[in-house]
């Protein structure tokens, strides 16, 4: 794991393949994951992000920055998206369409579902920019957000949680372009770093299909956050995968 976020760090930064890497200096930053593909300005719907998470572990913190425009690489959405483009032991798993899935709080299920997740609360911040019109805010696009659980498990697809839809939601970006979730700090599972999925709609009207997602993407967390974050009860496994 260390390996791999030393690999993070020292990746070059680039305006066609990198999220904006927030906070005072790289060590701090909320950084992409290794990406599988660079996003383009020629990607006919030119969209950019900033990110800021905010978190309480033992201590709390806030990670964040100046915003810079670039276009958010294309990256996996993973084996658990959710979007309709796979299934699950129900089915087509689709939260896109789940009464109640465009929502802020992303901490309980919805749609008849009732679990709610546990964790450290976290807050995260995404401004999403239309790079083809001068980074102008992109107001009114949608942003579909996931991610697993703080013991590793992903709501719709893991045991015990097949028929629990929390840690998905879906906002639209008001008129600064910003969309806000409060959720809890994804736990560490073996083989990767802890990180967020996100898509990136045009409108929330059609936020209802993958085959109108803009972008697929993808950023993880700086190690010291991780630390005080797992330094809380329930995150014993993710101390581990972590070290």
């Amino acid at each position: 794991m260390e390996a791999d976020l030393a690999h993070l760090l020292a990746r070059p930064v680039t305006r066609r393949q990198s999220l904006r890497w927030l906070g005072a200096g790289v060590g701090t930053a909320v950084m992409p994951l290794a990406g599988c593909g660079g996003g383009s300005a020629d990607d006919g719907y030119g969209i950019s992000t900033s990110t800021t998470t905010t978190g309480s572990g033992t201590s709390g913190g806030t990670v964040g920055g100046n915003a810079v425009c670039s276009v958010i690489p294309e990256e996996t959405g993973g084996p658990y998206p959710a979007d309709g483009t796979n299934r699950n032991a129900n089915g087509v798993a689709n939260a896109l369409t789940l009464s109640g899935i465009v929502r802020g709080d992303i901490r309980a299920s919805v749609g008849g579902a009732s679990g709610v997740a546990q964790g450290v609360p976290l807050v995260i911040r995404l401004k999403i920019e239309n790079v083809l019109q001068g980074c102008a805010a992109a107001g009114g696009a949608a942003v579909y957000l996931w991610h697993c659980t703080r013991e590793g498990g992903y709501s719709m697809y893991s045991n015990g949680i097949v028929d629990e839809n929390y840690l998905r939601g879906v906002q639209e970006a008001d008129s600064d372009g910003w969309v806000t979730f409060t959720t809890i700090f994804p736990g560490c599972y073996d083989g990767r770093m802890p990180h967020v999925h996100f898509e990136v709609y045009p409108s929330l009207a059609k936020a209802n299909s993958a085959a109108n997602r803009i972008k697929t993407s993808q950023f993880a967390f700086p190690l010291a956050t991780l630390i005080d974050a797992y330094a809380s009860s329930g995150y014993a496994n993710s101390v581990r995968n972590l070290g």
